[in-house]
């Protein structure tokens, strides 16, 4: 019997274990195996896989998978799928050149559809055939955040307050929001199920830089009619209010935890003590909220992030050499909500309230002589956020701590940036001349390991045994190198419900020359998951714990917030070691119940990756980034300003402007005051793939651990590419920079009212 005239159903389970170019070799065969392995079954497990790799399909609009037809998934996946393979492998190529449909559909990139009758598109009709667009920002103003909402829409906040959506199809405005006052956009984030942004806008009312700061925050939300067909729709999208709420102290950032559950976080340094304070609206439509003094130290080479889990707010940190993750159960923050007054009120700490658990995983860094062999130690370098941190004075801190001086009362000692983009990333016949490395050819992502560290292709991981690689040196220490703007992004675009939640973290490290005032940076990568240790979670449930009745204690003891500000907080340091759960004493638990969480639990696929994901990724080949000056929404005279880096980041890319590297030394000092215009270019680089559980595989003989085939993927050197622009645009005249993986768009506005829509292939 030949393979074209076996049953369907064993055709379709055979297709399960093949990928795309299996699939489509099968195409090739026979009109019976073709029409097989066309069918909506084969190509959902198709994007089913790309979505566990973290690729997202170049979806329409707000489109889910749910409202493709069958060929819009194949071509969906196919795109995707050629994304993913050539940006490996290649640089971005410009997208071929092909004149729009009747309706304004463009065969190669969504981005570059048109709205028919528009005067757009009577502006096109007369040019020659393009691979980018160019629209136009809000006319007569100026551009403080920019970034994609879908590939139809952008949506711009601008420095006098407003915030606008533009439709880039027909390159009109859709929808205004104007408070008539100075607000500055601090978070936005995508929700395509209620097909629907919301966003936060903030102004300081008392803008001392203590506990008492007083912060007043609006949170909106816009609201569009487009169908499930992906097409713009007739009716224009509608800005609504949502909420308002006061915070206290300096905010370091907001989080829009879970819109459809009205849950929302902030973190605020408590500048009594140099820790973190939790703020939290668990319904923001109910005047009451939540903030308690977490007792974790403000550390300076830290970066952070909030995270929704399980009915847990999780406080992710990273500092230079480890990753935290301390978790806070909705069910215990919910004993102390507290209701204010009236609407003038700014909320007051009402506890101290140590996280009841918190795990640590140590990274693994690149083998030494990588890491040496791309660094440049003969500089004798000193110190000195999308993608920065909110405040000036932290920024300061952060940089006079570095240099040895002391800390001004008042001024906060707080972290680098707070990501921003972890609510909201946007979500070839060329030559290759222009899409090769730049001169600095040797521009790569290092992931070479040890040999300690690396793992055979046939090894075993016998039950019960870990794999413990040697511990590498951090190749950027903290001093001298700091972080500059850290990004963390969430899997923003529409996906299925077993794909399990990733996010990737990028830094910008920076370290300064105290003799030649040049600023030299690398970009740090890696992907993580709550939990960062499965086995120790596992190790105890939250379950457990509270049928031990400690939420209850603790909640008990920490109702008199007054009665505990005096007492010793557990340092941010010892509350946790190295692959354990928080210490018991930390965590008020018994000494006798503490003890009994130290049973070993056996390894498995899923605490295997767990460590694997701890590995650092580096563009390691120092480059100089370009930076543009915003100033804060304090200064009214721009002597607050503070340096931007030209840096976009989506989940497992990056982008970038960067001087160029053939100019002397001498033409880069300094600020570029009055100096000629330095050369620069536009970066790219594709991180090594998120691989999920395809490493791992549990067999009869215990975990397998095909290492070697993870290893070899991640160990694949990425080279740095550059990327070709239009002869339009003027790289030193760019304000914002967006990427889009999922439609292979790099997104600039520049100082001259222009939004440049560059699309790749």
């Amino acid at each position: 019997m030949g393979l074209g005239n076996l049953p369907y159903d064993l055709l379709l389970n055979i297709a399960t274990y093949l990928d795309l170019r299996d699939v489509q070799a099968l195409h090739l065969t026979c009109r019976s195996l073709y029409e097989a392995s066309t069918t909506r079954t084969v190509y959902r497990k198709l994007a089913h896989d790309l979505l566990r790799r973290c690729r997202p399909l170049p979806l329409k609009g707000f489109q889910r998978l749910s409202d493709l037809t069958t060929e819009q998934l194949i071509r969906s996946v196919n795109k995707a799928a050629h994304y993913e393979r050539s940006w490996r492998y290649r640089a971005p190529r410009p997208i071929t050149n092909v004149p729009h449909s009747e309706s304004g559909v463009h065969a190669q990139s969504n981005y570059m559809d048109i709205a028919p009758k528009t005067d757009l598109a009577n502006q096109l009709a007369t040019q020659d055939l393009k691979w980018y667009k160019i629209v136009s920002a809000p006319p007569g103003e100026d551009v403080d955040w920019l970034s994609p909402i879908t590939s139809s829409y952008t949506l711009c906040a601008t420095k006098s307050g407003k915030v606008v959506c533009w439709d880039v199809q027909s390159d009109t405005c859709l929808a205004e929001w104007d408070p008539k006052d100075k607000w500055e956009l601090w978070k936005c984030r995508v929700e395509f199920e209620e097909r629907a942004v919301f966003f936060t806008m903030a102004k300081t009312i008392n803008d001392s830089y203590d506990d008492e700061r007083v912060m007043e925050f609006v949170l909106m939300r816009l609201t569009f009619s487009d169908s499930p067909s992906g097409e713009s729709s007739s009716t224009p999208p509608v800005f609504s209010r949502v909420s308002d709420f006061r915070t206290a102290g300096v905010v370091m950032n907001v989080f829009l935890l879970d819109p459809s559950e009205r849950l929302l976080s902030a973190f605020v340094w408590v500048s009594s003590t140099n820790t973190i304070g939790l703020f939290a609206l668990l319904d923001w439509d109910r005047n009451e909220y939540v903030f308690v003094d977490t007792g974790i130290e403000c550390v300076l080479s830290s970066n952070w992030s909030c995270i929704l889990y399980q009915d847990h707010i999780v406080i992710h940190s990273e500092e230079s050499d480890a990753a935290y993750q301390h978790f806070y159960p909705i069910s215990l923050l919910r004993n102390f909500v507290a209701t204010l007054p009236c609407e003038s009120a700014a909320p007051v700490l009402s506890a101290h309230l140590p996280p009841p658990r918190t795990l640590k995983k140590k990274f693994i860094f690149p083998a030494p002589e990588v890491a040496e062999s791309d660094t440049d130690t003969d500089l004798d370098l000193e110190l000195e956020h999308n993608s920065y941190i909110h405040d000036d004075h932290i920024q300061e801190a952060l940089r006079n701590a570095a240099l040895g001086i002391p800390i001004l009362d008042g001024a906060p000692a707080d972290s680098s940036y707070l990501g921003s983009s972890d609510d909201l990333a946007p979500d070839s016949a060329h030559s290759s001349q222009t899409s090769s490395p730049s001169s600095s050819t040797s521009a790569t992502l290092s992931s070479t390991h040890s040999s300690h560290s690396s793992y055979s292709s046939s090894s075993t991981v016998p039950v019960g045994q870990e794999i413990t690689p040697v511990e590498n040196p951090n190749p950027y220490p903290f001093p001298p190198w700091y972080p500059e703007s850290a990004h963390f992004v969430r899997q923003w675009w529409p996906s299925l419900p077993s794909i399990p939640r990733v996010s990737c973290t990028v830094v910008l490290l920076a370290a300064h020359d105290q003799m030649t005032h040049r600023t030299r940076f690398v970009i740090a990568q890696h992907y993580f998951r709550v939990p960062l240790d499965h086995r120790e979670w596992e190790r105890i449930s939250a379950n457990d714990i509270i049928s031990k009745g400690y939420y209850n204690a603790q909640a008990s003891e920490c109702s008199s917030y007054n009665r505990h500000k005096g007492s010793t907080l557990v340092s941010y340091e010892s509350a946790v070691s190295s692959s354990e759960v928080s210490d018991g004493k930390a965590n008020g638990m018994p000494s006798g119940e503490k003890e009994c969480l130290k049973e070993e639990v056996k390894p498995t696929a899923q605490s295997l990756q767990d460590d694997a994901l701890m590995h650092l990724w580096y563009v390691s080949t120092p480059f100089e980034v370009v930076r543009v000056f915003d100033s804060s929404m304090d200064d009214e005279d721009g002597v607050g300003e503070r340096p931007r880096p030209l840096v976009a980041v989506d989940f497992g890319h990056a982008v970038w402007i960067e001087y160029a590297d053939d100019q002397d030394e001498d033409e880069l000092d300094g600020d570029d005051a009055g100096l000629d215009e330095p050369k620069k270019c536009l970066r790219f680089v594709t991180f090594p793939p998120f691989n999920d559980e395809l490493a791992y595989v549990e067999g009869e003989e215990g975990v397998k651990a095909d290492v070697r085939r993870a290893a070899a993927t991640r160990q694949a050197q990425a080279e740095v590419r550059t990327l070709e622009t239009p002869p339009e645009l003027d790289l030193g005249m760019v304000e914002t920079i967006n990427i889009d993986q999922s439609q292979g768009a790099v997104i600039l506005s520049d100082k001259l009212g222009r939004i440049f829509i560059l699309c790749y292939e």
